[in-house]
């Protein structure tokens, strides 16, 4: 069989697949009448094409006497080769379609521990219920480390608690949601806020703290604000995981300051006194590169996450797809941000 590269020596790859959808017409009905009838077009116009193909190719594809239409040797070799272009041309089209009607594709998500903690569980889960032939890809890191991961191309987007971020000329950011902080304890010990609903940071001072690991953004958070309040904290304990912190605080060594979409039903929570401890969740991808009908999806119910809506602090900016327009968030109360991992 003469692969299409080779048939004529004048070819130079400018074949048309409408071209080759009429010379396989053609070639099953053994007729240039009844082949135009079949794809819906003009005789003249079919045997055009069919021509311009020849004259692409450098060679003949059919043999033409009066009352009949009979395969050349380039036409026999190209026959073969024309049904398979026609039929990967034809899947690629179904592929596209199911990618744009969320039925199929893959999202690579970075985000930092605790937002994969709190947060995403829930939020992918509903995305998966709704797009099951989306594959998702989560990357945990700190905000450093997925912001190099955008740079590389690894990530579609971040989920990013870092405001310096928004410095990097290579990415666009955009501010989701404000989460609320609070303070859990062991639901074995007492409230550290007595009968009262709220506690201030000040009254952390001299309280066994259970600290996450130097560089963990939400370590800097809590450190920040009791030095503004004055006063440095006290750790029972420190240097873990949210994983590893949630477990001690469940065994009774201390308190911790964790988001409230971590905490969730599992701790006693006890919310600060006004005006509260916050911070700002970041959307951050490669500025200039358009995201793909499955990522803007997630980046939209990202945007109004199930988990905050009983929070009153969750101030969300809805709509995320409007993502590609850079926008520079306000830096969260009380939080001093250096490059972390929380």
């Amino acid at each position: 069989m003469m692969p299409l590269m080779t048939i004529g020596k004048h070819y130079d790859g400018q074949v048309q697949l409408q071209q080759l959808a009429y010379f396989v017409a053609v070639a099953d009905a053994r007729h240039f009448t009844r082949a135009a009838d079949h794809v819906g077009v003009a005789q003249p116009s079919l045997s055009q094409q069919v021509r311009a193909l020849e004259r692409e190719l450098g060679a003949p594809l059919f043999h033409r006497t009066r009352g009949n239409v009979s395969l050349t040797d380039a036409g026999e070799a190209l026959l073969p080769v024309a049904r398979r272009m026609l039929a990967d041309a034809d899947a690629a089209r179904h592929r596209i379609r199911e990618v744009l009607q969320l039925d199929r594709g893959r999202v690579r998500l970075g985000a930092t521990p605790s937002l994969c903690t709190g947060l995403l569980p829930g939020v992918l889960a509903a995305f998966h219920r709704d797009h099951p032939g989306i594959e998702l890809a989560i990357l945990e890191g700190g905000s450093r480390d997925l912001q190099r991961g955008l740079a590389e191309g690894a990530l579609d987007f971040a989920l990013v608690v870092d405001t310096r971020l928004g410095d990097d000329p290579q990415l666009a950011t955009v501010p989701l949601f404000t989460e609320e902080l609070v303070v859990i304890s062991s639901p074995s010990a007492p409230s550290p806020a007595g009968r009262r609903e709220r506690i201030t940071v000040a009254e952390l001072k001299g309280r066994p703290l259970v600290m996450f690991r130097p560089g963990y953004d939400l370590r800097e958070t809590t450190e920040a604000a009791c030095r503004e309040a004055g006063f440095s904290p006290t750790y029972v304990v420190e240097g873990g995981e949210m994983d590893a912190v949630l477990e001690f605080v469940r065994a009774g060594l201390g308190l911790a300051v964790v988001p409230r979409t971590v905490a969730g039903e599992r701790f006693p929570v006890v919310r600060f006194a006004a005006p509260g401890l916050s911070r700002t969740i970041l959307l951050a991808h490669r500025r200039n590169v358009e995201l793909s009908t499955a990522a803007r999806a997630l980046a939209d119910l990202l945007s109004a996450p199930p988990a905050l809506n009983r929070g009153p602090s969750a101030r969300r900016r809805r709509g995320a797809s409007g993502v590609g327009a850079p926008a520079r968030p306000s830096p969260p109360r009380r939080a001093t941000r250096r490059p972390g991992a929380g």
